[in-house]
């Protein structure tokens, strides 16, 4: 059996087009501000007005009227008939003391499953309270039975 030129020749244009379709693709979901934007926002200086104006609204905010506001951010990996894998996610929470000023800026990430800290601006050296979400993980695992049994 001898092949023609121009099977060939429709030969060699379908392998680019089948081997293209075996590369992964990605997909962002959500909004992060880069740090250019987040560079103009002063700790203990910039109000919860001046910050929509500079770096947006936020896709959820905190349980508490004006408590925090938090960005979500992440990147999935698409690959042929396979299930999308998210490979990156990060969570920037801009907290605000009760006159409405920026008093807390982090940025955390998820590395293998574990909630990590990437960047922190307080106005003091200490954080005071902690937010919702970090006493809910922090408190997994240390809960026990007798807690509510009352030994």
């Amino acid at each position: 059996m001898k092949i023609s030129r121009r099977q060939l020749l429709g030969l060699a244009l379908a392998a680019p087009l089948g081997l293209s379709a075996c590369q992964a693709t990605y997909r962002n979901h959500g909004y992060i501000p880069p740090e250019e934007q987040l560079a103009q926002v002063t700790v203990g200086q910039t109000t919860q007005s001046d910050l929509e104006g500079l770096i947006g609204r936020p896709s959820a905010q905190g349980l508490l009227t004006g408590s925090a506001w938090y960005y979500v951010g992440s990147r999935w990996q698409h690959y042929g008939p396979r299930e999308p894998r998210e490979i990156d996610r990060q969570v920037l929470a801009v907290s605000f003391a009760e006159s409405g000023v920026v008093s807390n800026v982090e940025r955390f990430g998820l590395e293998r499953g574990q909630v990590v800290v990437l960047s922190r601006r307080v106005t003091d050296t200490g954080v005071t309270s902690l937010g919702l979400i970090r006493q809910l993980l922090g408190n997994v695992g240390r809960v026990q039975a007798g807690d509510f049994l009352g030994d």
